[in-house]
Order: structure tokens, then C-alpha cells, then sequence
């Protein structure tokens, strides 16, 4: 393992663990985006290998070329990732004009029957 797989899986786990320890909302969408990035950060690490050239049509010989469809999906799951969180953030916004607070014990017990 390499010293930069082994700083992606921290951030992974740093990520993880402040969604599970975490009781504010607000670090809780921030820890999600944290291990967002850190998971895309992982498949780039993966999907980057030496030697591959970029598909461009006028190369007259055959040659190892890079496949565009981890691309593709990396800038989809980046814009999904954006739009989740956007729709959390004004979840939370909407959360916050009837509490006080952004602690999900308090939010709880103000909320149960």
C-alpha cells in the first residue's frame, strides 16, 4: 500500500467516523462529503495507470489506449455527490427555522410525542 492509498483511506474513514460520531448536522453533510471525496479520490488512484495514451483518432498506430468510461461515471458520481448535498443543506436549513439548534439529540426530543 501506498503512502497516497493509505491518505485516501484516511479520509474515507475520517469521513465514516465523523458521520457515526458526529451530532451536528451541518458536520455530519460535511463529514458525507468528506468521504465523497475521498471514495472518488480512491477510484481515480485506481483508474490512473501508466502507459495508457488518450483515445485521439489520428494516432496511425494501434497503442494501449485509456478507457473514458471511468470519466464519465467519476464526473457523474462528482455532480450527484454536489446535488445531494445541496438538497441536505437546504433540508437542514428548513430543520433549522423550526429548532434552535442542529444537535440531533435536541432536534429528537423537541420532535417526539
Amino acid at each position: 500500500m501506498s503512502v497516497l492509498e493509505a491518505c485516501i483511506f484516511a479520509t474515507v474513514l475520517c469521513g465514516f467516523f465523523g458521520i457515526i460520531l458526529k451530532k451536528n448536522l451541518m458536520m455530519k453533510i460535511i463529514s458525507m462529503d468528506v468521504m465523497s471525496t475521498g471514495v472518488i479520490a480512491f477510484y481515480v488512484l485506481i483508474a490512473a495507470q501508466g502507459g495508457f495514451f488518450t483515445p485521439i483518432a489520428s494516432q496511425p498506430e494501434p497503442v494501449a489506449y485509456a478507457d473514458p468510461v471511468p470519466q464519465a461515471v467519476i464526473l457523474t458520481a462528482i455532480v450527484i455527490g454536489f446535488s445531494i448535498q445541496a438538497l441536505m443543506l437546504v433540508g437542514v436549513m428548513k430543520l433549522s427555522r423550526n429548532n434552535p439548534t442542529l444537535e440531533c439529540s435536541e432536534i429528537e426530543e423537541s420532535n417526539s410525542p
